[in-house]
């Protein structure tokens, strides 16, 4: 029973390997029917952190964020802290196998008042797998997995707006070093992308009541397609448009509640509806040998042309387009800055994936150490993170310095001290 899991989590992994241009869907069958955009290392969009976890997976714009590397990297430069470390452990499948999990550890710190430096690192780990052949015979055992690393800059352009930008590795070895009979053969992926980020914020008063909000975009995982095999079929990593806003309100001296909104949209081709004939043989043009497409755009194109037209491309139009879009919505209330409690809802279409969910979750701050905490509650699909918690551990280094005071803090923790 424990290696047909892990086989489930094997299928899971070969889903990573979907060439977009392989759809097969007619127009009528696109009728309320899925349209679901694949992508390869789709780890990648798994939110790493618990705060944003409790919170629908919102944080394209959350303040004081020590995993912005993954979310803004421009909102790095506005973190109250000078350095921060954070560690975050995201079980993965875990009501079917007991060794799939992700894990996050992100640092940063200001280079000095306008600019901060930072990096991250994600593990992603599908546990023990057993290949086998057509006829059930065993290949052997394999542990794939996947991971990424970034480094990322964030500078401000003014007291308000800041610009920020990361650079990103990824190695995706799905056959976990197995001996497959594949004839292309199979191989581990590797790929470099980068982030385009934005950040602002700033406060006022409405009725007495301090207001702080910021807004933030980003276009994150820009890169080069992979491949898992020795052949020229390569698949478009998750290219994603994030945009959304976030708004705090000081009720008192002890109290504060916010509301944190993102919208996603990924940044890669539709797969087409492709044309065919009256026997439901699909139609293939003698000149190029391609298949003929009846709605859509041709998904087998460069990586900037397909962003582009990523806007323009679904099949169904501009409703299809929108129903592209996912939403992310959650609510953050803390007591004395000490304890908080959280929030969250995700919303996506039936028709793109059909995730809907809501979360929860709990944060509390404890001398150098913040503790967060997140549980995910799925409704119709069942989600790999149903019924698990998540959890991050963040690490102060303001507080850990020896007779810090906070009136007189340094620039920063990376800043070169001035001559007398």
């Amino acid at each position: 029973m424990n290696k047909y899991f892990k086989g489930i989590a094997a299928v899971l992994a070969g889903l990573s390997l979907t060439n977009l241009s392989a759809q097969r869907l007619t127009t009528g069958q696109l009728d309320g029917r899925q349209n679901t955009i694949t992508s390869a290392v789709p780890f990648l969009l798994i939110t790493p952190n618990a705060r944003a976890g409790a919170m629908g997976d919102a944080g394209v714009a959350t303040p004081n964020d020590p995993n912005a590397i993954h979310w803004n990297a421009a909102k790095m430069v506005f973190n109250e802290k000078n350095g921060t470390v954070s560690l975050s452990y995201n079980p993965w499948l875990r009501e079917l196998v007991p060794d799939v999990s992700l894990s996050y550890l992100s640092i940063m710190g200001k280079l000095n008042e306008k600019a901060s430096l930072g990096g991250s690192l994600r593990y992603f780990s599908l546990g023990e797998i057993q290949f086998t052949d057509v006829y059930g015979g065993s290949l052997g055992n394999a542990t794939p997995s996947e991971w990424a690393a970034d480094l990322a800059y964030a500078q401000k352009l003014s007291d308000n707006f800041s610009l920020g930008v990361a650079f990103r590795f990824i190695y995706s070895n799905i056959a976990g070093g197995a001996q497959t009979q594949s004839q292309s053969g199979i191989k581990a992926g590797t790929s470099y992308a980068a982030d385009i980020t934005a950040y602002y914020r700033n406060k006022t008063k409405i009725q007495g009541y301090k207001i702080n909000y910021g807004i933030g975009g980003a276009i994150t995982n820009i890169g080069s397609k992979l491949t898992y095999t020795t052949d020229q079929n390569q698949n478009f990593i998750p290219i994603n448009l994030r945009i959304g806003g976030y708004g705090e309100v000081e009720i008192d001296k002890y109290n504060t509640i916010a509301l944190a909104l993102d919208f996603n949209k990924l940044l890669i081709p539709t797969p087409p509806v492709y044309e065919y004939d009256s026997l439901g043989n699909p139609v293939i043009d003698r000149k190029t040998g391609s298949l003929v497409i009846a709605s859509g755009k041709n998904s087998n194109v460069p990586i900037i042309q397909g962003m582009t037209q990523s806007f323009s491309d679904a099949p169904g139009g501009f409703k299809e387009e929108m129903n592209e879009i996912n939403i992310s919505a959650g609510l953050e209330y803390w007591y004395d800055k000490q304890f908080a409690l959280r929030a969250g809802y995700f919303y996506e279409n039936q028709y793109k994936g059909n995730r809907k969910y809501a979360t929860f979750g709990v944060g509390i701050r404890y001398n150098v150490f913040t503790i967060d905490a997140a549980y995910l509650l799925s409704f119709g699909q069942r989600n790999p993170l149903d019924n698990t918690l998540r959890f991050t551990l963040g690490l102060d280094f303001d507080a850990l310095k020896s007779g810090s005071n906070e009136k007189e803090q340094p620039a920063g923790i990376f800043e070169m001290p001035k001559d007398n």
